[in-house]
């Protein structure tokens, strides 16, 4: 089992990234943005990846799995398919000079007036963005987020079975499923034995507009509770990656935290996860 982190919620830039994880003993970490820049798209250049690679390869820092913006809140399914065609041929390239093999994926803002094309063409995409993984050797780990994969533990399994890829699996994020209003313990059972890779994060369950994510184990989302029942009973080895959302919600405007801030609470944040990993 590696317990990692996203790791900008620590700090902009890979080096405070990377400070923030040898603090918390961690060997590794989720690579997402580094100045504000997603290193898994084709807007960020090979010249400030090969500055981020080089930052991790004298720090003996590994990388668990890529956070790309595929499918992601700011791509609608009827937008243009070949921005995610494109960021996943160059993060898989990246991938392999960095050992890396998972890449966190949605799937789409859907069409609420139309979530049966919403569905239909989710697959579509996921069938050719699924070849290109096949032939790079990579994983997609689909996540319980943003689009029609991932309303319900029931579409993310009918997802994976109908891409019916090896190199489609699935993420399980605990907070998110709070965050959406969702029920937790509902949705972990449903999930249940099918995914492969593990965001950690805590949050209220969301009645309207009222919600906010919490330290872990001080929300609503049964953190410690479906932990338990993964590592203990179900025998869970892989990636338990925290992303915090306490100081720094990448995706929503407002005030931004201080690089203080952001460092300690992340610290703080991963000093939890681990005591509770701990204490079971």
């Amino acid at each position: 089992m590696i317990i990692t982190g996203i790791s900008d919620e620590a700090g902009k830039d890979i080096l405070t990234q990377i400070k923030a994880h040898k603090q918390l003993g961690w060997t590794a970490l989720e690579l997402r943005l580094h100045n504000g820049m997603n290193a898994s798209t084709t807007d960020f250049s090979d010249k400030e990846f090969d500055l981020v690679r080089k930052a991790l390869e004298e720090n003996n820092m590994s990388v668990t799995g890529f956070g790309s913006a595929i499918g992601n809140w700011s791509r609608p399914i009827r937008g243009d398919f070949q921005l995610d065609i494109d960021d996943l041929k160059i993060a898989s390239k990246r991938m392999n000079m960095l050992g890396t093999k998972y890449i966190r994926t949605m799937t789409w803002v859907p069409d609420e007036d139309d979530m049966l094309y919403s569905k239909n063409e989710a697959i579509r995409r996921y069938k050719e963005l699924a070849k290109i993984a096949e032939d790079a050797g990579i994983y997609l780990a689909h996540e319980n987020c943003t689009g029609w994969g991932g309303l319900t533990p029931e579409n993310m399994i009918e997802l994976k079975e109908t891409v019916n890829s090896p190199n489609l699996v699935l993420l399980y994020d605990t907070g998110n499923v709070a965050a959406h209003g969702d029920d937790p313990w509902t949705f972990f059972k449903g999930i249940r034995h099918n995914f492969d890779y593990i965001h950690i994060k805590d949050s209220t369950i969301r009645k309207g507009d009222d919600q906010e994510f919490r330290y872990v184990g001080q929300g609503q989302a049964m953190v410690p509770e479906i932990l338990k029942i993964v590592l203990k009973e179900d025998g869970y080895d892989g990636v338990i990656s925290i992303e915090p959302h306490v100081s720094q919600i990448v995706h929503e405007s407002g005030s931004q935290p201080s690089a203080e801030e952001m460092f300690e609470s992340y610290i703080k944040y991963g000093t939890m996860l681990e005591e509770i990993v701990k204490g079971l």
